[in-house]
C-alpha cells in the first residue's frame, strides 16, 4: 500500500491527542506503576537482550529492535511521543526506523504511528486493522492527512518478517485484551513482547467493543503457550518485563476466573458476588497476581463483563 506522508500530520496530531485519550477510556489499560491514566513520561531505554530494547511509559511499552538495515519498533505510545521515542532510540543506535508492529488498535500503543514517515512500514493482526480504520473509533487515523498511520500489512494466524538471526515472528491464538493481539517474538533474542494480553499481574482490560473476551483470555494464552517455543523473556504491555511462565500462569489465572464465572452464573450470583467471593489461589497471590482493583468493568470489576459474556442482553 503506497501511503502519502504530510509534514503536517505531527502537528495535526498533537491536536487530536486528547480526543484520543476520550476514546481509548474504556479500552486503556493501567500504567506502569498503577497510574491508569497518568502515564508517567517516556523514560530510558532498557537493555532486554542484544540489539533489543524497551522504552517505558507514556502509554504501553515500546520494543526497540537493531537490525542491519533498521529498527523495527512495537507500539508507539500516546500519541505526541514520536520525538521521544525516536530520542531514546537514538541513544542505542544511528538507523533509522523501518518497520512498525502495533501488538493492538488502542491510542496508547498506537498513538504516535503519525510521528513516522509514510515508508515505515506498519504491520499489525488483521482485526486490529480493521478496529483501526473504524470509523471515530480512533481519532488519530481519520483525516486524510494521518492515514499513513493505519497499517500496511497484516497477518491472519502466524508471519514471519525479516530473515536470518534477525526472524521476528507474529501470533495471534484468539481473543483477549482485543480481538487482534499480536505476540511479537524475537527468536535469536529468545524474547516476546506480549502487549496487553500481559499488561502486569493485574486484571487485564477487556475491551469488548474491539472483540475482547475475558472469557477466552485463558484459552488464547494457553494456546499461546503450546504453539511458542524458546522464550524466556516477556515485555508486558505496561510493567517490568518478566519471565516466560509468568506469562503462563497469567493465562492459567484468566481461565480459572472465566471457569469461576460459570460457576457463579450457574449459581444465581450477582457478578458483584462473585467478584467478593472469588478466592485466587495461594499459588498465584504468592507470585503478585491479583483480580482486584484498576476500576475496570464498575463494582463487579472483570466479573461483571464476564458475566455479560455468559449472560447478554436479550
Amino acid at each position: 500500500m503506497k501511503r502519502l506522508f504530510v509534514l503536517g500530520a505531527i502537528v495535526l496530531a498533537g491536536g487530536v491527542g486528547a480526543a484520543i485519550v476520550q476514546a481509548q477510556q474504556a479500552a486503556a489499560p493501567q500504567g506502569r506503576g498503577g497510574g491508569g491514566f497518568n502515564f508517567p513520561p517516556v523514560s530510558a531505554a532498557e537493555k532486554v537482550a542484544d540489539n533489543l530494547y524497551m522504552i517505558p511509559s507514556a502509554g504501553g511499552n515500546s520494543g526497540v529492535f537493531v537490525t542491519a538495515s533498521g529498527v523495527v519498533l512495537v507500539d508507539t505510545k500516546n500519541p505526541n511521543n514520536g520525538q521521544l521515542i525516536l530520542d531514546q532510540i537514538k541513544t542505542v543506535t544511528d538507523k533509522p526506523v523501518m518497520m512498525i508492529i502495533n501488538t493492538h488498535t488502542h491510542g496508547d500503543h498506537t498513538g504516535s504511528n503519525t510521528f513516522f514517515p509514510a515508508t515505515v512500514e506498519i504491520v499489525t493482526h488483521a482485526n486490529t486493522a480493521i478496529n483501526m480504520a473504524k470509523e471515530g473509533a480512533n481519532p488519530n487515523f481519520n483525516t486524510p492527512e494521518t492515514k499513513h498511520g493505519l497499517p500496511d500489512k497484516t497477518f491472519k494466524d502466524k508471519m514471519t518478517v525479516l530473515k536470518g538471526k534477525e526472524r521476528i515472528d507474529l501470533y495471534y491464538t484468539g481473543s483477549a485484551h482485543t480481538n487482534g493481539d499480536a505476540l511479537v517474538v524475537f527468536r535469536n533474542a529468545r524474547v516476546m513482547h506480549a502487549g496487553d494480553m500481559f499488561a502486569n499481574k493485574g486484571p487485564g482490560l477487556i475491551d469488548r467493543n474491539n472483540g475482547g473476551s475475558g472469557l477466552e483470555w485463558g484459552t488464547t494464552i494457553g494456546k499461546a503457550a503450546k504453539s511458542i517455543k524458546n522464550v524466556d523473556k516477556v515485555i508486558t504491555g505496561h510493567s517490568t518485563v518478566m519471565a516466560w511462565q509468568d506469562f503462563v500462569d497469567y493465562g492459567e489465572v484468566n481461565r480459572l476466573i472465566a471457569a469461576y464465572a460459570r460457576e457463579a452464573v450457574a449459581a444465581g450470583k450477582t457478578p458483584e458476588q462473585a467478584m467478593m467471593d472469588f478466592k485466587m489461589p495461594e499459588k498465584f497471590s504468592k507470585a503478585g497476581f491479583t483480580f482486584t482493583g484498576g476500576g475496570r468493568g464498575g463494582p463487579a470489576g472483570n466479573m461483571g463483563i464476564i458475566f455479560g459474556e455468559l449472560k447478554p442482553a436479550k
